[in-house]
Parts: C-alpha cells; structure tokens; sequence
C-alpha cells in the first residue's frame, strides 16, 4: 500500500495493462497512410541532423550523423577549425593553377605552383594528423582512433566556411581542456 501512495496511483492490473498497450498501438494504417507517416518522420530526423549540422540554437549534438558524434570527433573538429591548412586552399588553388596552364607563357609556373602547393598539402597533413592521433591518445586514453584519418582528412580539405558541422572554436584559439 506505500507503493500507492508514493507513485499517487495504483498499480494497473495485467489486463488494464495490455489494454492500455493495445489502445496506443497505432490501428492497422493503409499502406499510403503508413508510407506518408515514414515519410514524414524521416523528414524531422533529416531536419534535425541538419540544425545540429548547422550548429543553430537549440540544436543537439546527438542529433549528428553518427560519423561525427563523440568527444573524441567533437575534439578532432576542433583541432583541424582551430588552425590554418594547405588542404582548405587547395581547390581553390588547383583551379587557378589549371585555368593558367591554359596560357603557355605561364603555364610553367601554374604547374610548379601546382605541384609545391601539393607537397605542401601533403606535409601539413601528415603533420597534422600525427599530431592529432598524438593528443588524442593522451586526452583520451582508450578510445579508438579508427577512422580518425580519412575524418580529419576530408574535413581539413573543405573550406571553413563550408564545414558542417559548423566550426566551434575560432582560429587559433587553445583548444579546450575537455569534451
């Protein structure tokens, strides 16, 4: 009798029970009613992932793709935002590059930049990564680094403004001491 009174209700019968379980089931819907419903929850999931995305008020970071929750990503993030790359200019780059091969007097020169800026590219990111995989074993004891390259890889790659999920932490700013 103290279980009553401490929940402020008493305990349903078995019957009322499944009877209440039956009562919310949903009834036998047509097979259009039923896809317009998926429809429509895949819509605000979709919704969802795109305001965390984003990074608008009020979204939550469990609302991500699965590829890009955790702290250990969330760090990672963070550590590519926070610092300048060869990678982000590296499009923009190559298509300048390429439209002046186009012009023989200066086409020497595009190549070359072409080129530096390549092995440029791939120093700062094997730098960058070896570091990264370095402060993760030490913040983050334990925890798998599996798929941390290609991530940082295709982060580093794409322009700041572009990212998504929106950059968190300005430039150059000391990362945070936790996650």
């Amino acid at each position: 009798m103290d279980d009553d009174v401490r929940k402020g209700r008493a305990t349903p019968s078995r019957k009322e029970a499944e009877a209440a379980r039956k009562k919310a089931m949903k009834p036998a819907l047509t097979r259009k009613e039923q896809l317009r419903r998926e429809r429509e929850a895949r819509a605000t999931i979709r919704q969802r992932q795109q305001e965390a995305m984003r990074g608008t008020s009020g979204s939550d970071e469990r609302y991500l793709p699965s590829r890009d929750r955790g702290p250990v990503r969330r760090f990672a993030r963070d550590y590519v935002d926070r610092r300048r790359t060869f990678a982000e200019y590296l499009l923009p780059v190559l298509i300048v590059a390429f439209i002046a091969t186009l012009f023989p007097p200066i086409a020497t020169v595009a190549v070359l930049v072409w080129v530096i800026w390549t092995a440029l590219f791939i120093v700062d990111e094997v730098v960058m990564i070896r570091g990264l995989k370095k402060e993760i074993r030490r913040r983050f004891p334990g925890e798998s680094t599996r798929g941390i390259t290609l991530y940082v890889l295709l982060r580093s790659t794409q322009m700041r403004r572009l990212r998504l999920p929106k950059a968190q932490i300005p430039r150059n700013a000391p990362l945070p001491d936790h996650y």
